[in-house]
């Protein structure tokens, strides 16, 4: 075991350890690189562990920042365009504002520095220099049995920091494991306890719930343990609401969600503004739920734009994904009003910015109910066709030629443009000549003063 993860290990590591070691002190990786290389999966990053001081790893190596102060003892040490951190062995206690420990001792000890950690899968340490796994805490026989357990009482683990209730759920879905009875019942209770922690962390974990991969498994699990109640209660409010089953044979709201988060892990790449549209596009219907003849949400959609907007400001979102979000969630219902758009109309939706996104979401929104894909087969073919069309054409007239015809740069230039693009659509103008004819046509030159 000890041999294969050598081999695995990357080079500049490496080279960090061979550094502290000549120098006499440990080397140790730490946590979920240990875990990824026993899982024979990348490591994202390599954290090293060691008895050295801050101070001494700042004058072993050229190039080092301090990001820990000597509160923490964290230095990042770049090798070969690559960086690592570098944490001093430590160990803690008292964490008052369930985040941050209160008390902070320094050790030689590696089992020390382990037992502080959160799980069993992510409190192993393998050392450079003996090339030696150290697992003090059983993480290796639940790596194998793929069990998740908190590393002592996971009471005090989650109360000693609320954002290891969200990790717990996101590795508990990315690897696919079970979460240990006493680690599970200990979620279930500190729930509430989330809210304490910062809405920017929280739109981190969630976001990478929602991209690392089992998305749909990471969100039963925050159904289940009650922190979706607790952090997105407007998801959490879409189980149970039924839907009509002549369009919806999957169930209701929240399984039609589920469904489609399923799909998302088969994004080639991760999209998160696509991920975060899948679970909010059907935000308003449990507010605009009607029976009649039949289940309807009539403006589910601006609703739930509006929705998404609070939520997306509430977990502190950019505001680049909070406005793709917000599209996506506002638009996904016009497809269905799409082969019978005029030219013009068809061509500006089909052009929009977010219109490929908007796309992607539309197919999974169908593959997660009745898997019909006309509409979404009728758009793909005429939005390649436009792209096609725009490649070989090119734009038929723009701002510097409405500049060069006289008329004076403003928000007017778009509505003219946009004109020139209908009149296209619709085949009445078909080249640069006709289309600059058109306009001075159309729209009056401002008079010479």
């Amino acid at each position: 075991m000890a041999t294969s993860l050598s081999q695995a290990i990357e080079p500049g590591a490496r080279q960090v350890g061979t550094i502290l070691h000549g120098a006499g002190h440990q080397a140790l990786l730490a946590g979920g690189c240990v875990r990824d290389l026993l899982l024979e999966r990348q490591p994202k990053d390599w954290d090293i562990v060691t008895d050295a001081t801050p101070d001494q790893v700042a004058a072993l190596f050229e190039r080092t920042v301090d990001i820990g102060g000597k509160r923490f003892g964290i230095q990042q040490v770049t090798v070969d365009h690559r960086v690592y951190e570098v944490a001093q062995l430590r160990c803690e206690d008292d964490y008052g504002d369930g985040r941050h420990p209160d008390t902070i001792v320094y050790t030689s000890d590696p089992a020390q520095d382990a037992a502080r950690r959160d799980f069993t899968i992510n409190g192993m340490l393998f050392d450079l220099a003996s090339e030696e796994l150290i697992d003090v805490v059983g993480g290796q026989a639940d790596l194998q049995k793929g069990i998740l357990r908190a590393i002592g009482d996971p009471i005090a683990r989650f109360s000693e920091d609320h954002l290891r209730l969200l990790r717990a759920i996101r590795f508990a879905a990315r690897f696919q494991f079970t979460i240990e009875a006493d680690t599970w019942a200990a979620i279930t209770t500190c729930a509430p306890q989330i809210l304490a922690i910062s809405a920017e962390r929280i739109r981190d974990e969630l976001s990478l719930i929602l991209t690392e991969g089992q998305a749909a498994d990471g969100f039963r699990l925050l159904f289940a343990s009650g922190l979706l109640q607790q952090l997105l209660p407007e998801v959490a409010a879409l189980d149970g609401v039924a839907q009509p089953p002549e369009y919806h044979p999957e169930g209701d709201v929240w399984q039609h969600v589920q469904l489609m988060l399923a799909e998302v892990d088969c994004l080639p790449t991760p999209d998160l503004a696509l991920a975060w549209g899948v679970l909010l596009h059907d935000i308003g219907k449990p507010a605009t739920f009607e029976q009649s003849d039949r289940i309807r949400f009539h403006g589910h959609d601006l609703l739930g734009a509006q929705m998404a907007n609070d939520i997306a400001r509430r977990l502190r979102m950019s505001n680049d994904l909070r406005r793709r979000i917000v599209e996506l969630t506002r638009h996904h219902m016009r497809f269905h009003n799409t082969p019978k758009m005029r030219a013009g109309k068809l061509r500006r939706f089909l052009s929009e910015s977010f219109f490929p996104q908007l796309l992607a979401l539309h197919r999974i929104d169908c593959i997660g109910c009745h898997g019909k894909l006309d509409l979404y087969d009728f758009c793909r073919e005429q939005h390649a066709a436009i792209l096609t069309e725009a490649e070989v054409r090119g734009v038929l007239i723009n701002g510097d030629d409405l500049i060069e015809l006289g008329y004076e740069p403003g928000p007017e230039f778009a509505r003219m443009i946009r004109w020139v693009e209908d009149e296209e659509a619709e085949g009445r103008l078909d080249d640069r000549v006709a289309a600059i004819a058109a306009v001075t046509r159309k729209f009056a030159l401002p008079r010479a003063q």
